[in-house]
């Protein structure tokens, strides 16, 4: 790692997110190679924004009695690496040099089991609506910034790792405008998600 890079990261932390951990994670698998980013999408609940439900959702401090749509994932332990706010405001819970509990049941490129060589990013959001400008500003800073420290080969969404069972973050999100924001070519992105 250079100089520079060290300056940005700290043992998997970086530097421009603020950090509360979460007690949802693991280690990686011995020779995980880390080249994937998977986009999610939450608010909690779904619709509402602005709260600090999802930051008490990553570390297992929600009140499940606070709205009726929380007894539906009541017991849920579940983190992301990231969490981008609506007005860009970046949050990380667990270290990018451990294993977040963010995909699920995934696969991507020939692998299985996405949480083990992925790192998660969470947009305020909901599937199908549009987010933010200042979200993909984070987004266009953050992602260049982990693929300077990790063998960053592919992004997708929930959506694509996990077809027919995760619809996030949706068609409200604009990849090619990403796609633009990084630089990145497109053999980065999902198939039909950005004009080759």
């Amino acid at each position: 790692m250079s100089e520079p890079e060290a300056g940005i990261w700290q043992a998997g932390w970086y530097r421009f997110a603020k950090a509360l951990p979460s007690p949802n994670f693991g280690e990686r698998p011995t020779g995980a190679h880390v080249d994937l980013i998977v986009l999610h999408s939450i608010s909690l609940p779904p619709g509402r924004y602005g709260g600090d439900e999802v930051q008490r959702l990553f570390t297992n401090r929600l009140d499940w009695d606070a709205d009726p749509y929380f007894q539906q994932i009541r017991g849920t332990e579940v983190s992301s690496h990231f969490y981008v706010r609506r007005d860009g405001e970046l949050w990380q819970f667990v270290s990018c040099d451990a294993r977040a509990w963010h995909a699920g049941a995934s696969a991507w490129r020939g692998r299985a089991n996405c949480n083990d060589d992925s790192i998660g990013i969470e947009l305020e959001g909901l599937e199908g609506e549009r987010f933010e400008d200042a979200q993909y500003e984070t987004l266009a800073s953050l992602c260049p910034a982990i693929a300077k420290r990790y063998a960053i080969a592919f992004i997708a969404g929930h959506e694509h790792i996990a077809p027919g069972r995760k619809i996030d973050p949706g068609p409200g999100f604009f990849w090619p405008r990403l796609q633009q924001r990084t630089g990145w070519p497109v053999s980065r992105f999902p198939e039909g998600t950005v004009p080759g």
